[in-house]
Order: C-alpha cells, then sequence, then structure tokens
C-alpha cells in the first residue's frame, strides 16, 4: 500500500498526525481502524475537535464586544482548571522551539494532545458563558488563546483546523 493509497483511504489530516506523532527512530504501524475513529481515541479526531468545540463556544455568543477580550480580566480566572488549561497555553513557544532545535516535531503533537485533553476537560467542567460579563469574557479570553494555539499547532503540522465537526 502506497501513501497516496492511504491518504485517499482515511484522509490527509489523519495521515499526516500519525505519522508525526511518531519519534523518528521508532517503528511505525499505522493503525488504520484507529484513525478511521471519530472517537477521542483518535488523536487527530481529538485534537481537532477542541479546535472545533472552542468555535462553537464563539458562535453561541451574541453581541461579542471584542473591547472586553482585548483587555479581559484574567485575575478571575481562578478554578484549578483554568489555570492549567492557561498554564498549558503558555508552554507552546517552548515546545515549538525545542522540537525545531531537536528536530522532534512529535513533541508538538503530543503537546497538541495534552492541550486538547486540558481544553475538554475544562469545558466539561466549566460553564463558559456566564452570566457575569467580566468572567466571560476573561473565559472566552482563555478559549481564544486555546483556539489559536491549536490552530497554529495543527498548521505547524500540516494539518487542518476544522471550525465544525
Amino acid at each position: 500500500m502506497t501513501v497516496r493509497d492511504l491518504i485517499d483511504w482515511v484522509g490527509r489530516d489523519a495521515v499526516r498526525f500519525f505519522l508525526v506523532s511518531r519519534k523518528a527512530d521508532s517503528d511505525f504501524v499505522f493503525d488504520v481502524d484507529l484513525a478511521l475513529q471519530k472517537t477521542d481515541e483518535n488523536p487527530v479526531y481529538y485534537v481537532q475537535y477542541a479546535h472545533a468545540r472552542v468555535c462553537s463556544v464563539f458562535a453561541q455568543v451574541k453581541n461579542l464586544d471584542l473591547k472586553t477580550l482585548k483587555q479581559p480580566r484574567l485575575e478571575l480566572l481562578k478554578s484549578e482548571k483554568e489555570l492549567a488549561l492557561a498554564q498549558r497555553v503558555g508552554e507552546f513557544p517552548e515546545v515549538v522551539a525545542a522540537a525545531a532545535q531537536e528536530l522532534a516535531p512529535h513533541t508538538i503533537a503530543f503537546y497538541l494532545r495534552e492541550l486538547a485533553g486540558e481544553f475538554h476537560s475544562y469545558y466539561n467542567a466549566e460553564r463558559i458563558l456566564v452570566d457575569d460579563e467580566a468572567l466571560r469574557a476573561a473565559r472566552l479570553a482563555l478559549c481564544a488563546a486555546v483556539r489559536q494555539t491549536l490552530a497554529n499547532g495543527l498548521s505547524l503540522l500540516g494539518v487542518s483546523a476544522p471550525e465544525k465537526m
């Protein structure tokens, strides 16, 4: 089977993500069944779904005042999950620099999986679109940072960041 056949079968994004998710010196076995799944077991689906989920949050916001997102009151983000998510987003530049220096793109794929996991956990634990306008703006700013980081990371890997799934 050629790579072209594999791309035609499971899609370009899955092939790219699965290939880059392995260390260069490790054996590679492509799990077609996993690549075709639309579950959190499939790493590319899981990361792309996190991006689409953030986009859906913003699609639900009516009359979004962009001024509140430019200078959000981030001190309102106090929950353990919010702080962990913000910290994970902040690690992205270091992860990219290390991946480039070590010629290890798999570290970006690992990071994206971890970030997606943190976002899904946060999304399930906290209500983002709360009535308190300042808290909602802070949470939306955090979500915007997650969305941008996921999009940037996926772009570095040559994988799409869909807004809907």
